[in-house]
């Protein structure tokens, strides 16, 4: 890392993220990268994607990588501000759309806003993979392992497990055959894209136990952080991956929301920037308010909070082991290829015409080679859906 950013950089700089983060977590990952590696020049891509692919490991790895981040840059506080600055637009948006929701029944008419955004978003993730992978893809075993790790994800297999298998190949090749240079010596002695559904056949016991917990009438604070703690220690693989165990808890086991409640919980959930889990603000909202809606989401986002916080901590001395560097070799050029095949995934379903196609590929010029601001390339795509020009 070469510049400290202080804390009141990272507060704003994260609200300003997270106010404009639309599009899904790799969407939000290319907007952190414009701005921590190729505007601030504080992270170097290579640690950038170490902090991508560690935070793949459990909840949301926008939220972590955000964490991450600050954590590099100002220790626990640091990391602690910028998570929570980065979520809090999304947070306070999902209250404000639950409240209408709950109070007139109905969702403010934004999709053609939406639609408008969704090229540009393909844009950003195409030029973030551009720009890290000129910096990280130094060798022809780095851009193969990238284009199977592409193909992996197209597949829709976990993110964890594609991460794990390049962080072994690392190890089997070895970071200097992988392009990285010479492994440092040891100090002292890891769509929206659409990722693999877990189905509620496979929950874990205790999720599927919360029947006593009470009905929506009666529900508690601590019934509902116990409830969303549980849910979030098995956070894995990504927002679309809690729609189905939220649907298992929340639905059929406890009867918290109904079906049609918990299907405009989701699309409430892809109208505001920040990732999907923010469906539990959604929740909490719909059975105790303001106060249900932040325990909610504290309790989801917690245990992914515990396990980056411990992973930052030890990060200094990961690195200084020749061995994690070979594994960590191995999973920048995956961590690419996730990108790429995000970018593949969430094209079928957005550039669905051709005038779609061609602000995504002005959008990308506008990026890649007269370097604007994500800002208003954004701000362009939002005005193209509002005035119709894509339908």
């Amino acid at each position: 890392m070469k510049e400290r950013i202080s804390c009141r950089d990272l507060t704003l700089t994260f609200l300003k993220l997270g106010s404009i983060g639309f599009g899904g977590g790799m969407a939000t990952i290319a907007l952190m990268e414009h701005e921590f590696v190729g505007k601030r020049q504080a992270f170097k891509a290579e640690e950038f994607l170490h902090g991508v692919g560690l935070g793949q490991l459990l909840g949301p790895f926008a939220v972590n990588t955000a964490f991450f981040i600050g954590y590099r840059s100002q220790g626990v506080v640091g990391g602690a501000l910028s998570a929570g600055a980065f979520m809090a637009p999304s947070i306070a948006l999902t209250i404000f759309l639950s409240w209408l929701y709950f109070t007139y029944h109905t969702l403010p008419a934004l999709q053609g806003v939406v639609a408008g955004l969704g090229p540009v978003v393909i844009a950003l993730i195409l030029s973030a993979a551009w720009t890290m992978g000129r910096k990280a893809l130094r060798s022809w075993p780095a851009g193969i392992l990238c284009g199977l790790a592409a193909i992996a994800g197209l597949c829709r297999v976990n993110a964890v497990i594609v991460l794990v298998l390049a962080g072994v190949l690392g190890l089997a090749l070895g970071k200097r055959r992988l392009g990285g240079g010479k492994p440092a010596k040891p100090a002292g002695s890891p769509p929206p894209a659409r990722q693999k559904q877990a189905s509620s056949a496979g929950l874990p016991a205790f999720l599927m136990t919360t029947q006593a917990l009470g009905t929506a009438a009666t529900v508690s604070l601590s019934q509902v952080s116990l409830v969303f703690l549980r849910v979030g220690m098995v956070f894995f693989g990504g927002g679309f991956v809690l729609i189905p165990v939220l649907h298992q808890t929340l639905v059929v086991g406890l009867h918290w929301l109904n079906p049609q409640e918990f299907i405009d919980g989701i699309a409430i959930s892809n109208l505001t920037p920040g990732p999907i889990a923010v469906l539990a603000t959604f929740a909490g909202y719909r059975l105790l308010g303001i106060a249900g809606a932040l325990t909610a989401t504290a309790a989801l986002f917690l245990p992914a909070a515990v396990l980056m916080f411990i992973l930052c901590w030890q990060y200094e001395k990961m690195k200084s082991s020749s061995r994690v560097q070979d594994f960590l070799a191995g999973v920048v050029p995956a961590v690419i290829g996730l990108i790429l095949s995000a970018a593949i995934v969430l094209s079928r379903g957005t550039l669905y015409s051709w005038q779609g196609c061609a602000l995504s590929a002005v959008s990308l010029l506008l990026l890649t080679r007269w370097r604007w601001q994500p800002v208003f390339v954004l701000a362009l795509g939002a005005l193209t859906g509002a005035t119709s020009i894509l339908r």
